[in-house]
């Protein structure tokens, strides 16, 4: 076991064990990673978030080069929206952390979500339900006699024109399409493909195997499954680690909790500096070191709990889309920077694949970090995010206190 007789981790060693559990401990696969090598990244991390920001590559595929190097993203595609007899689907999308691929198997678990989300998944939702009761089952009729459609092409089929809200931020939905993601938040309906990262929806019976289907385990059961995943993807986690990983609550987490203690499958231990308990799994492992560098988007299952990347590795992390560009600290789509088991930096990146460069505005170091050997390994890091992106160049600019360091390395 990697506890002391005390039942209890240095943050140093916590900290290791997290990076374990979460694949960053592994050798990357030698040669050209295959299919194989993709979804045992799956293994670790059990979800991958999905993003509709494409900066410089959509969120569900970083963590996968972050953890094993360049790939061809088509295998990721592949396993969650492509489907034969030879090769079945490995990965489906559901609500979990966020919107997320999952393993297939772990559909059911979500079945009591699926329930609270029958009316709706937020009020809006609701109130576009409400108003038009019959437009769920003209949409599932269409499905049911045309298969796997877009929003768009549902309506069509339906001969609508919904004028959309002009009044609200951020997305337009018309009300067809919101009543499809109602019907997916609800598990009537899927996305067994994606054409342009758009979804297309099919019934659910359509895609998922008769078993997954089948198996409706009680809230409680499936809340256990959860945490018990959400636990061996930490390594070691405090209730709020854990609850966060699958969007649960704490009346939810803590019976869970108990009952994987008294299973033997948790240890509670005491993590130096964190003010609340920490569970740690019976299979976590804590490597005596952890190396090598890795660039994390911002939606990584590493450090999308912004509270658990703080305790972690004293590293303060905000994500600033949504903030207005003179007020941003660090710039619009930051990445963290893992080198050596520690977050020693973090860099604005733009994909700018007109003209083949990955643009880097901003780069800034951690208080205390060296220069010169970060932006050494940063270099190598960016070089090979290029390479993989298929970029031919990468420009560093003016904004941070690493670029002087980083453009010297990079020129």
């Amino acid at each position: 076991m990697p506890t002391s007789s005390s039942g209890s981790l240095s943050l140093a060693a916590a900290r290791r064990t997290a990076l374990a559990a979460q694949g960053f401990a592994s050798a990357p696969p030698s040669g050209t990673p295959t299919r194989r090598a993709v979804l045992k990244v799956l293994d670790s991390t059990r979800l991958l978030q999905l993003d509709s920001v494409s900066a410089v590559v959509r969120a569900h595929y970083a963590p996968v080069f972050s953890r094993i190097g360049a790939y061809d993203r088509a295998l990721l595609d592949e396993a969650a929206w492509g489907h034969t007899a030879r090769r079945p689907r490995q990965l489906i999308e559901y609500w979990a952390h966020e919107a997320a691929l999952i393993p297939v198997e772990d559909w059911s678990l979500m079945r009591w979500r699926m329930v609270q989300y029958r009316h709706g998944r937020w009020n809006g939702m609701r109130q576009v339900l409400e108003r038009n009761p019959a437009l769920a089952d003209d949409v599932l009729g269409v499905v049911k006699e045309f298969g796997a459609s877009t929003a768009g092409e549902i309506e069509r089929h339906l001969e609508l024109d919904r004028p959309r809200a002009k009044d609200n931020w951020g997305w337009n939905y018309s009300d067809t399409k919101v009543v499809c993601e109602a019907l997916f938040a609800a598990g009537e309906l899927t996305v067994p493909k994606r054409v342009g990262f758009q979804r297309h929806y099919d019934l659910a019976a359509n895609v998922l195997p008769a078993p997954v289907l089948s198996r409706e385990p009680d809230e409680a059961d499936a809340v256990r499954e959860l945490v018990r995943r959400a636990a061996r993807a930490h390594g070691i986690g405090s209730e709020t680690d854990l609850r966060d990983y699958y969007r649960l609550n704490r009346r939810q987490t803590e019976p869970a909790i108990a009952d994987l203690l008294d299973a033997g499958e948790l240890e509670q231990v005491t993590v130096a500096g964190w003010d609340k308990p920490a569970y740690l799994h019976a299979e976590a492992r804590t490597p005596r070191r952890v190396t090598g560098a890795a660039l994390l988007c911002p939606f990584d299952p590493l450090i999308f709990f912004r509270d658990r990347t703080e305790r972690l590795f004293d590293f303060h992390y905000r994500i600033e889309i949504y903030t207005p560009e003179h007020k941003r600290v660090h710039g619009y789509y930051v990445f963290p920077f893992l080198l050596d088991g520690e977050l020693v930096a973090r860099v604005d990146l733009r994909a700018e694949r007109g003209t083949g460069r990955l643009l880097v505005p901003g780069a800034f170091a951690e208080p205390g970090r060296d220069h010169s050997r970060v932006a050494a390994a940063l270099a190598a890091a960016l070089r090979a995010m290029a390479d993989w992106l298929e970029l031919e160049t990468v420009e560093v600019g003016e904004k941070g206190d690493l670029a002087p360091a980083l453009r010297r390395e990079i020129v």
